[in-house]
């Protein structure tokens, strides 16, 4: 969803001084933090983030601990997906397809097109074999945490729903006697979903939206090419997510179940007419995928070097072992937390598994010029000079001469879904902080909206490179909670697999949010 290149926004003036002296108060503590978070070893010539080994070991901890169940249990999440074992009587507010899609369109978004471009450029076209195993690991850990969210959320009075790492590590570290630590690893995971809801999940998205329409209408010269039509476009943002985010999760719940099958029914479609037109290219790339992700060739750290890049990539994107996805889940009409856990396996799989392999294998069988250029700079050089948009615009152009202007509709479908979720996700630790008034509520729905507003003038590119740096400390806090609670995981699928086969279980069927 995030780590992309960043156009800037504030061209001109009084906006440029602005931004500047924001970003230059901010570069001091972006470096240190990201320094911190994104700690990285030598490990076989390859350089390896701790945060994203922190990720994979406990994928493959929770993968091995519940014995494949992204194998075992995909008909069964499909099942519930589609429906066939939904309660309308039972406590929560959304179906089950609306939490998954309102959840998938945190996670969909422009790292999809942009990030995996500078992947499958610098790792070459293996990394895209690397990604999509992540991508399956992955899907146990949001099983682990998508659990824990609705077993431990709060259903109020008025059938709305509270839930997440906020809650789980409160209340379930309190029942392990860890009450004073479950409270303060709550309260810092609250405070950095706000800060990264409003700068990451809200003013990226809005500032990359606006440097997209401005493209393909004319650019600097064209009607948005000023400060007010930038301001103008904001507001235009702005409003379009107040409208949606003021209904709580039922109304994003409606808005996401239409966005996100849209959004990538619109990308996936693309990449099939470029692959299709570029057929006997296939058996080529597939070689290239396989061959590449054991043998490339101008890739620091060789196997390692492309296995991390595909790794991260995959990490990045998903967002699996952060958290924040469990907060979408946690409003599902259910008495069983598991069900969503097997639904939120599905999450991973939509995200890389599919939209991101759509993306790389577009880029490998076109193999473009462009991407063959910045293929050779990166083996020479070891940096990446251009953006990954343009490489996946390129390919795409290949087949399709108009495609920016569909890119143009990806690029706002996708950062219009993640902006309206991130705006629940902040909400909801916004109110877990601050209490859930009414005045409580509306005043992150104004300030969020503001926001989206500020994103669009101004790009402030380190507040955001911050900003994505905190959002990966969370897996820090995250994944020691979901170690703690394992047991409660492991106890929850046991009895419900008891329930399915009739057995006596051993856990109240109807009180699923204690």
């Amino acid at each position: 969803m995030t780590s992309v290149p960043r156009i800037l926004a504030a061209d001109g003036g009084t906006l440029t001084t602005i931004e500047n002296a924001i970003n230059s108060t901010f570069e001091p503590v972006t470096a240190a933090v990201t320094t911190v978070v994104f700690f990285s070893v030598d490990i076989g010539g390859a350089s390896v983030p701790l945060v994203v080994l922190w990720l994979l070991a406990a994928a493959i901890i929770f993968t091995v601990t519940f014995k494949f169940l992204q194998v075992r249990g995909a008909k069964h999440a499909v099942e519930l997906v589609r429906g066939q074992h939904d309660d309308p009587t039972a406590p929560g507010e959304v179906s089950h397809f609306r939490a998954l899609t309102a959840a998938v369109s945190g996670t969909v978004g422009l790292g999809n097109i942009a990030g995996v471009a500078v992947a499958v450029t610098l790792g070459g076209p293996g990394a895209t074999l690397w990604m999509i195993l992540a991508g399956f690991l992955g899907m146990a850990t949001k099983f682990v945490e998508c659990t824990l969210g609705v077993k431990y959320r709060d259903v109020h009075e008025d059938g709305t729903v509270s839930g997440g790492p906020m809650k789980y590590l409160t209340k379930g570290l309190a029942e392990r006697g860890m009450s004073r630590v479950g409270k303060i690893m709550a309260t810092v995971y609250a405070v950095i979903i706000i800060f990264f809801g409003i700068s990451g999940g809200n003013m990226f998205q809005a500032n990359q939206t606006y440097a997209q329409v401005r493209s393909v209408t004319g650019g600097d010269e064209g009607f948005l090419g000023s400060d007010g039509a930038k301001f103008g476009f904001g507001l235009v943002v702005a409003v379009v997510i107040g409208l949606v985010i003021i209904g709580g999760m039922k109304s994003i719940s409606a808005v996401t179940a239409k966005l996100v099958p849209a959004m990538a029914m619109v990308y996936v479609l693309g990449c099939a007419v470029v692959i299709a037109v570029n057929i006997e290219q296939v058996p080529g790339a597939m070689s290239a995928i396989v061959t590449g992700a054991f043998s490339p060739t101008g890739v620091a750290g060789g196997v390692l070097g492309v296995m991390i890049i595909g790794i991260q990539r995959a990490a990045f994107s998903n967002e699996a072992g952060l958290g924040s996805a469990s907060i979408a889940h946690s409003a599902v009409k259910t008495r069983h937390p598991v069900t969503e856990g097997f639904v939120a396996m599905l999450e991973p799989f939509i995200d890389t598994v599919v939209i991101c392999t759509a993306t790389a294998l577009t880029i490998v069988i076109a193999n473009t010029q462009s991407w063959q250029d910045q293929r050779a700079i990166v083996a020479e050089t070891g940096a990446l000079p251009a953006g990954g948009v343009t490489l996946t615009s390129d390919a795409f152009e290949t087949v399709l001469p108009w495609f920016p202007y569909i890119l143009t509709v990806a690029v706002a479908l996708f950062a219009l879904s993640t902006a309206i979720t991130w705006a629940y996700y902040g909400s909801q630790a916004w109110t877990s902080l601050f209490g859930r008034s009414a005045l409580a509520k509306h005043s992150f729905n104004v300030i969020f909206c503001l926001f989206t507003v500020v994103g669009t003038v101004l790009s402030l590119g380190s507040v955001l490179d911050f900003a994505d740096a905190a959002l990966f400390a969370l897996a820090f806090v995250n994944i020691i909670g979901l170690y703690l609670l394992l047991p409660v995981v492991r106890r929850e699928l046991r009895d419900y697999m008891a329930h399915r086969r009739g057995e006596t279980v051993s856990v109240d069927d109807v009180d699923v949010t204690r």
